[in-house]
């Protein structure tokens, strides 16, 4: 091989890399426009349903702690525009008064049910089991899991059940909204969920003679008959990644299942600080990924190399050249390099107005992505989490063998 042959290597390599990264974040902006179409939850028509041809629907609320949320969560939930309806609240041994902050948000509703919750029996996580507790006192013939920091739309109920009689679908999950206040929440939640979202194909997850299963636990629609027919929450009952598990329970059995986009239907406030958000993410992201190590190191060699890697290459070469007077590399890759950047820029954008949101934040998108390595290796190698006191181990419900359950 020639010097010249050699010193062009380097150029072909570099061309490679940035025509890749081109064409990637090109096809990702453009699939931003398509993604969740055909699996959109419409709004229910103004006419409500007759009083006559509603069955009843019961709202299952699991809470430990949250005080906060709990009577805005209520108080959507009652108002939701469903002729016979049910709520019901496990308090799961809070202790900061969450069942009394549900009960004044109830104002004297006789539909509101507050349920006083026992610890979980030995092999039970908190959340499966405050969800089996309300299923237990649930008279409904359609059960709605809802998460204590959830807002529920007037007419979410009405479209699921809906959606669920008109495709004879046996659990519906969806797609809502983020509720984002903080800095943090706004850099860092839509980089994990989209990450998330896009690496769920919702072809896959809505055709039945597939079997990738999927549904979001801030909102889980389940068919009582169905639901009871796999013994419930029962069939996951250590697991941190409840929602998802259940889903593959309700495929594996046979029955129908459905996930929806649906930014309409509800809001959530996943959480406040970014303290929170990487104790929270940490705990379900590799579980998500089906503690695959191939998945988690992939996903973080991806961001690294092609997110963050064309960021401290620019910002390097800037640096050189204005601090040492560097000319190479050259200003065509140079101009290059930023391209490969503006089109990140452009994706998250584009993600921030699909949300509803204004697109500055994108600009922290290189931030975000630095966040996203350390919690997807942190999620991987810390095999012990505590979250609201409880604490998981590789995913799974912790027995503690010096505590005395109570059974209830």
């Amino acid at each position: 091989m020639t010097g010249a042959e050699t010193a062009g290597l380097p150029t072909m390599f570099l061309s490679g890399y940035l025509g890749l990264l081109s064409l990637v974040w090109f096809m990702l902006l453009v699939g931003t426009r398509t993604w969740g179409r055909g699996w959109t939850l419409q709004r229910p028509s103004l006419a409500s349903t007759k009083d006559d041809e509603a069955f009843l629907v019961s709202i299952c609320i699991p809470a430990r702690d949250e005080a906060d949320n709990i009577g805005d969560c209520v108080r959507a939930a009652l108002s939701t525009r469903w002729p016979s309806l049910e709520v019901i609240v496990v308090d799961d041994r809070s202790s900061d008064g969450t069942a009394d902050h549900a009960r004044a948000a109830g104002e004297g509703d006789k539909r509101l049910h507050i349920v006083e919750g026992v610890e979980p029996p030995a092999g039970w996580a908190g959340k499966p089991w405050a969800c089996a507790r309300a299923a237990g006192e649930a008279r409904g013939r359609v059960l709605c899991f809802v998460d204590a920091d959830v807002r529920l739309a007037p007419d979410a109920v009405s479209a699921v059940v809906s959606e669920m009689v008109e495709k004879d679908l046996r659990l519906v999950s969806a797609y809502g909204a983020w509720e984002l206040h903080s800095f943090w929440e706004r850099v860092l939640i839509p980089a994990v969920g989209w990450l998330i979202r896009g690496a769920i194909n919702l072809d896959d997850v809505n055709d039945s003679g597939n079997p990738v299963a999927f549904a979001n636990g801030q909102f889980i629609a389940v068919e009582r008959n169905a639901y009871d027919s796999l013994d419930g929450h029962a069939s996951v009952r250590s697991e941190v990644l409840e929602d998802v598990r259940l889903a593959e329970q309700f495929k594996r059995r046979g029955f129908h299942v459905g996930m929806r986009v649906a930014p309409w239907a509800f809001r959530v406030r996943l959480y406040d600080s970014l303290g929170a958000i990487i104790d929270g993410y940490t705990k379900n992201l590799y579980e998500g990924m089906g503690r695959k190590p191939s998945l988690a190191l992939g996903a973080a060699f991806f961001i690294f190399v092609g997110a963050l890697l064309p960021w401290f290459a620019l910002a390097f070469a800037l640096w050189a050249r204005g601090a040492w007077g560097w000319s190479v590399p050259g200003l065509p890759w140079l101009i290059w390099c930023a391209v490969v950047c503006g089109l990140q820029i452009a994706f998250r954008w584009r993600l921030e107005s699909k949300d509803g949101r204004t697109g500055w934040v994108a600009f922290t998108h290189p931030l975000a992505n630095i966040l996203l390595v350390w919690i997807l290796l942190r999620s991987m190698f810390v095999m012990e989490s505590t979250w609201k006191g409880r604490i998981f181990i590789d995913g799974k419900a912790a027995v503690d063998p010096n505590e005395n359950a109570d059974l209830g």
